[in-house]
């Protein structure tokens, strides 16, 4: 079980040395100049869950776009790194490991938020119900796992200790554990960690099960926040604009569709595309299915969905020269919504 202190310079030093390498590995995926664009879209997925894009193309929302499973994603920075390198076409992090990544010369673009956290969809911060752990200053030298380091998890973290009180060399003294989604309710049980980062179904189905409860969510420290976005290399936008365009103006719609469907109807179609999928999943997770948690309408991006976790990482010292702009790293340009439109 790894056990690093100061995670997050180490996970983020590894996307900046995968930026470097970005430049050349990017031409791998996409159209070369002068050939006919690319409408397939290589991509990883997430075992025993539905992402936005295969919820899109279910519905039809995505034209001739089709989507090619590459496999699963162990984390965001990992999935990110795959889209810098040209290992797939697309991929999706917090919005903090895309900052860093871009701040690195990476040459990508964020172009729709795909998650985030409000009242039914947050990411908490659990103990069992008869752990001594009530606030920050009883973290210190406890273990703390979540599915990865250096992401949202971690810097959510590190920010409630910060605004808690802990200097600097206490926050150095919480333990941050990486484990895989799927195995962190059961490390939590079994005492293997003090306390467990869970969002989404998981949390939900770890709820469900009883005998644990929350220090504190994302909602509460931060309100309702888009918090992560999928991006594009931008030679694949260069030279797909098109089909860029079709797949924001899917996935928005996809939020919006499961965002006005009763939510019945939305885990029901997640069983379905699972089952139809042939992946050997196990379902039940999709049944705990609340909401994206997207704040913007059809995944429309704002600056301070950015510039939050740019403050964060220039205060950290994670950010070398002149911080980033918002607008440097993201684009609402392909999508419909951004206009107070809708896609056709």
């Amino acid at each position: 079980m790894a056990s690093p202190r100061r995670v997050l310079p180490r996970a983020l030093a590894a996307l900046t040395a995968l930026a470097l390498l970005a430049p050349a590995a990017g031409c791998g995926g996409g159209a070369a100049a002068g050939s006919a664009p690319t409408t397939e879209l290589r991509y990883q997925g997430s075992a025993g869950q539905v992402t936005l894009p295969e919820l899109a193309a279910d519905l039809g929302y995505l034209g001739d776009v089709r989507l090619n499973w590459i496999g699963n994603v162990t984390g965001g920075p990992q999935d990110i790194q795959a889209t810098a390198t040209g290992q797939s076409d697309f991929g999706g992090a917090f919005n903090g490991a895309i900052v860093k990544l871009a701040a690195a010369n990476a040459p990508i673009t964020a172009v729709i938020s795909y998650y985030g956290s409000d009242a039914q969809s947050f990411q908490g911060y659990y103990v069992p119900d008869d752990s001594p752990i009530r606030g920050p200053r009883d973290l210190i030298g406890r273990k703390v796992g979540m599915n990865t380091l250096g992401a949202h998890a971690e810097a959510v973290l590190k920010t409630w200790l910060s605004r808690g009180g802990l200097s600097a060399e206490e926050i150095a003294q919480v333990e941050l554990v990486a484990l895989p989604p799927v195995n962190i309710e059961q490390s939590l049980r079994q005492k293997q960690i003090d306390v467990a980062v869970l969002g989404g179904v998981i949390r939900d189905r770890a709820v469900a099960n009883g005998g644990i409860r929350t220090i504190f969510t994302d909602f509460e420290l931060l309100g309702a926040f888009s918090a992560g976005a999928y991006v594009f290399r931008d030679d694949f936008i260069r030279r797909n604009p098109a089909t860029v365009k079709a797949f924001v103006a899917g996935v928005g719609r996809a939020i919006e569709w499961a965002r006005s469907q009763p939510r019945e109807t939305v885990v029901a179609r997640f069983e379905s595309i699972i089952a139809k999928r042939g992946r050997n999943e196990d379902p039940s997770l999709v049944r705990h299915w609340k909401s994206s948690g997207v704040a913007g309408r059809g995944g429309v991006i704002t600056d301070q969905e950015f510039a939050t976790w740019i403050d964060w990482l220039a205060a950290e010292g994670e950010l070398k020269g002149d911080k980033p702009r918002p607008g440097d790293v993201y684009t609402n340009e392909y999508n419909p919504f951004a206009a107070g439109g809708a896609a056709a």
